[in-house]
């Protein structure tokens, strides 16, 4: 008999399903050499696997699959309404990789996609000259990383790299760019391994101690992401700290002010770039799909109001939450970078 329910799944990306035209591809090359003992099939299109019916999400992220694919497809998007533009015009956000790493209870990725497995998207040069032609009429505000965690698989792709080296060229040829990665990562190697670019904001997202416990999963600790982050500022980095979404549990006040004391204990609060507030909010249809699929879990069955098909909490609620934190930021920093998404706008 097996000692554990880990015992019946195989290792994540233990199988790498690869469109058979992007095989030879030298970032789906160099990612297969990171798993010489995985194996391989050969597929005809990522949907073939990624989008067939009767799925489990849950059980497919205790053994993830990797699918290495080309997103022939829509590549750039207008920014949702449910983000935050941080007041930039020409809010655009892109999704060169589909799933996570990590585990959040309260992630939208459960409602929006049919698969757990994660796929990569190998071909980033024709993302890149979707900006640029973009760039040809108009600045670029760009988030990176709204449906995945890009540096949690720093180590494996070398994306995050890729996009700061576009960055620095589009910037250095005179274009208005400007890019967000938001992270949950505090691998503190890549701060040391790379520069500061202009244009590249680090969005790190911050969280109780107790919301770690309970919903995210596989996540660094506060301890780890705010250690991240000073350190991130200490090597001259654009950092942003994202208290989004803010998640009521029972005493919620007590564990942000506590989060707070340990941030501000750690962090200069002038040299951020900016901060991020906002509590949780998600989509009628991809909460209607994460409650089917986590039937037990509290942050997602708890009876939020639906205003115009976005599930949130009461705006009772939601405004006491945010104006709680918010009032504690604008004690340490100006309260121009304070940004609620609320409405939008700064505070």
């Amino acid at each position: 008999m097996r000692n554990s329910e880990k015992d019946y799944f195989n290792p994540s990306f233990s199988h790498i399903y690869v469109e058979k035209e992007v095989r030879s591809h030298p970032r789906a090359r160099r990612i297969l050499e990171r798993f010489s003992r995985a194996r391989v099939i050969e597929i005809d299109h990522y949907k073939d696997v990624f989008c067939r019916s009767r799925q489990n999400y849950i059980l497919q992220q205790r053994s993830r699959k990797l699918i290495l694919a080309a997103n022939r497809g829509n590549r750039i998007y207008g920014g949702a309404p449910v983000c935050q533009s941080f007041g930039n015009e020409n809010f655009y956000y892109t999704s060169c990789m589909m799933n996570c790493l990590y585990d959040c209870e309260y992630c939208y990725l459960k409602g929006m996609y049919p698969s757990g497995n994660m796929v990569i998207f190998v071909n980033l040069e024709d993302f890149f000259e979707d900006i640029r032609e973009i760039l040809k009429e108009r600045s670029v505000y760009l988030c990176l990383s709204y449906d995945t965690d890009m540096m949690a698989v720093e180590r494996i792709t070398g994306y995050v790299e890729e996009w700061i080296r576009f960055v620095e060229e589009q910037v250095r040829q005179g274009r208005e760019l400007k890019v967000e990665i938001r992270t949950k990562s505090a691998d503190g190697r890549f701060w040391q391994q790379n520069d500061p670019v202009p244009g590249v904001i680090y969005g790190i997202t911050l969280s109780p101690q107790a919301v770690i416990d309970a919903y995210e999963h596989k996540t660094p600790s506060l301890k780890q992401r705010i250690a991240s982050a000073g350190e991130a500022l200490a090597g001259g980095f654009s950092v942003r700290l994202c208290f989004d979404p803010m998640i009521c549990l029972a005493d919620w006040q007590r564990h942000y002010g506590e989060m707070l004391r340990q941030v501000f204990a750690e962090i200069d609060m002038q040299k951020l770039e900016d901060v991020s507030v906002g509590t949780f909010r998600v989509s009628q249809d991809y909460l209607k799909k994460m409650r089917r699929l986590q039937p037990g879990s509290a942050v997602v069955q708890y009876p939020y109001r639906n205003d115009g098909g976005v599930y949130h909490y009461s705006a009772e609620l939601t405004e006491k939450m945010e104006r709680f934190l918010a009032g504690c930021l604008r004690e340490k920093m100006p309260e121009a970078k304070i940004f609620l998404w609320e409405n939008k706008e700064k505070v």
